[in-house]
């Protein structure tokens, strides 16, 4: 008797075992749906629909999935005599079970959903797919789900990030969990999601803690437990440090950019600026041909070789330095140098000479702004921080920027014409003395000057719309940056460009864009008065004269 009561005992513990293993391998859901459940959706009580839509999210794959397929497609109907069907092919089933129902037209009643419950609908449907096989179909669930992560099930989250083997979606699908139970979890839970939140930049992870410290009207606070509140600070203090550094990156980043592009229109402006003393007005104009320059590049790629758009800047490039280098060729031999030592004539010549461009520009292409596509390579960009997108054609832009200080450097300091330029720029009398026609130098250092701003101008056609004003947002900065980092020297107008730049972009937040400018315009006269000859002083007899 004994051995038979052992036999009944082992046989028992036995069946428990295989019971609890049988429970340990069945997902979480919750018990089968019944029409019951989903019939207040064709109700109009919200709470009521919200409710129904919890009871479904948590209800076997096998049930909820077609039904939240029908209600996404707008295919779910209630009718009062069976209850909800669905649209299967060209026939009705029931929702629940699948079989097919005979329901007269006139007796189907539509489901009225707002949108507040249609996102509920897509964060219940992604929950579904979080065990799907396809790596997409899981990322496009988690990320539907990081939108609204309240109305996921927190039973089908806690399996994906147990099953997830991708490390960037596991932290997400942590992320998500955190805000399931941040509210009412048990107090570990709800600590280790205050540390999951706290370790996501995200800006929705502040709103989230900032509960946790908040005092009620009688200044005690909401959270009672002191290490919860101690470890949502925590988290606040390091998702403010993340912020502060973001912001510096992206001010670092957009001054850098607004620099390249200052340097690109300014350069030009320095060669001739400081080798003729010319006030050039129309020096913006040669931005404006050269964008230009680069948009009947594009059209002609578009036009003939549509397989090879995304080289197209690779003539453009030379397309828009030549036409920017004729036209300013052709300017200096016509007006300039027969206004030379006149300065005012030379400033009000080239004003009109600027306006008969930009009309010449509206006749020939119109008054309206022109598009100038990035090639595939220069769209989008890279998102450092959450929040913080670095564009591609930005960070291209500066590369070209110092590419073409580069070259510039090196026409001016390795060639034959360089030497004349800079022996005119420091002594035209002795240079002329000396052989150099520097009628020859004046023309052609004008074309090349003119030419950097044709390149600067293909620059500008990559951030921006093209248009026959595109010039005169960027003269006047171009001769606060020649006069700031001296005139004719290479290296002054390179850290003058750049350092408006960042001045700029540091000065915006504070005071507006409007207001930056004034106080940069402000900070460079009161710089000038201390040391007019700029940055870096000219050299040579013509300084000292």
């Amino acid at each position: 008797m004994h051995r038979s009561l052992s036999f009944s005992l082992a046989s028992g513990l036995r069946a428990m075992l295989v019971a609890l293993l049988l429970l340990a391998a069945c997902p979480l859901w919750a018990a089968p749906l019944t029409q019951a459940d989903l019939k207040p959706l064709a109700e109009d009580d919200f709470d009521a629909k919200t409710a129904a839509l919890s009871t479904l999210a948590k209800a076997p794959p096998a049930q909820a999935g077609p039904i939240l397929k029908a209600l996404q497609d707008d295919t779910l109907q209630y009718a009062p005599a069976v209850g909800m069907v669905r649209q299967d092919g060209d026939k009705l089933v029931d929702a629940i079970s699948g079989q097919p129902v005979t329901v007269q037209a006139d007796a189907l009643e539509a489901l009225t959903l707002n949108n507040s419950l249609r996102a509920l609908v897509d964060s219940a449907a992604s929950s579904m797919l979080l065990q799907s096989a396809d790596a997409a179909v899981r990322t496009q669930a988690v990320n539907t789900l990081l939108d609204q992560p309240g109305s996921a099930s927190r039973e089908v989250v806690e399996s994906a990030r147990k099953a997830e083997a991708d490390a960037g979606l596991r932290a997400k699908l942590d992320v998500i969990w955190a805000n399931i139970v941040l509210a009412d979890g048990n107090r570990d839970d709800r600590l280790e999601a205050i540390r999951i939140l706290g370790r996501d930049s995200n800006p929705q992870s502040r709103q989230k803690l900032q509960p946790l410290l908040e005092r009620d009207a009688a200044g005690k606070y909401r959270e009672p437990d002191a290490e919860l509140r101690g470890a949502a600070q925590q988290a606040l203090d390091a998702l403010r440090g993340d912020q502060q550094r973001a912001q510096l990156i992206g001010n670092l980043f957009a001054g850098l950019s607004l620099g390249s592009v200052l340097l690109l229109a300014a350069l030009g402006l320095a060669i001739t600026y400081g080798l003729i003393g010319v006030i050039n007005m129309a020096h913006g104009e040669f931005l404006m041909i050269g964008a230009y320059a680069t948009y009947m590049v594009q059209g002609v790629f578009r036009a003939h070789f549509a397989g090879a758009f995304d080289w197209y800047l690779l003539f453009a490039l030379p397309a828009s330095f030549l036409a920017s280098a004729v036209v300013g060729f052709v300017l200096e031999r016509l007006v300039l140098r027969h206004l030379y030592g006149r300065p005012l004539e030379t400033l009000l010549a080239t004003f009109g000479v600027s306006l008969l461009l930009m009309q010449a520009v509206r006749t020939l292409f119109g008054a309206q702004n022109v598009e100038v596509a990035n090639p595939s390579w220069m769209s989008g960009g890279i998102e450092w921080l959450p929040g913080m997108v670095l564009p591609y054609n930005r960070m291209v832009i500066i590369v070209f920027a110092l590419a073409v200080v580069a070259v510039a450097w090196g026409v001016l300091n390795r060639t034959r014409l360089g030497l004349f330029v800079r022996a005119t720029t420091q002594n035209r009398t002795m240079a002329a003395c000396v052989g150099v026609r520097t009628w020859k130098v004046d023309s052609y250092a004008f074309a090349f000057g003119a030419g950097i701003a044709g390149l600067g101008g293909c620059a500008l056609s990559q951030i921006g719309n093209v248009g026959p004003d595109l010039g005169q947002a960027y003269i006047i900065d171009s001769f606060m940056v020649v006069v700031l980092g001296g005139v004719g020297q290479l290296a002054g107008t390179i850290i003058g460009a750049f350092g408006l730049g960042l001045i700029n972009k540091f000065i915006e937040p504070f005071y507006g864009a409007v207001l930056a400018k004034i106080l940069v315009l402000v900070l460079i006269v009161l710089f000038i008065q201390k040391r007019p000859q700029g940055l870096f002083a000219l050299k040579g007899r013509s300084a000292e004269a």
